[in-house]
């Protein structure tokens, strides 16, 4: 992880997500709330794989601080924080994301 990180050797977590929605031809801005705002609002009930799911110190859009890109089955890759590498996790597996958009 490094902020602002875009790749190909260090990431940030919308860098990350940029990028590979970038490989399906698909652009978004390099910024998760700006991602937020580019996409579709779902329900975490309809998650589908590649959807991105987001952290926000109150639920609101505006105050987003991380994100990730869901991989089905409860699963979710991003890049974590400084000092860490790109990682599969359960989306659960710190708090649980309260905010979720279809690309």
């Amino acid at each position: 992880y490094v902020w602002g990180g875009a790749g190909p050797d260090s990431w940030d977590c919308s860098g990350l997500t940029m990028a590979a929605w970038a490989t399906a031809g698909r652009t978004l801005p390099h910024y998760s709330v700006a991602q937020y705002d580019a996409t579709t609002p779902v329900s975490q009930g309809s998650l589908q794989p590649g959807d991105l799911v987001f952290w926000s110190s109150n639920g609101s859009p505006s105050s987003i601080y991380h994100m990730g890109m869901y991989l089905g089955g409860g699963q979710m890759i991003h890049a974590p924080r400084t000092g860490s590498n790109v990682e599969i996790v359960s989306m659960y597996s710190w708090i649980a994301p309260d905010l979720f958009s279809r690309v």
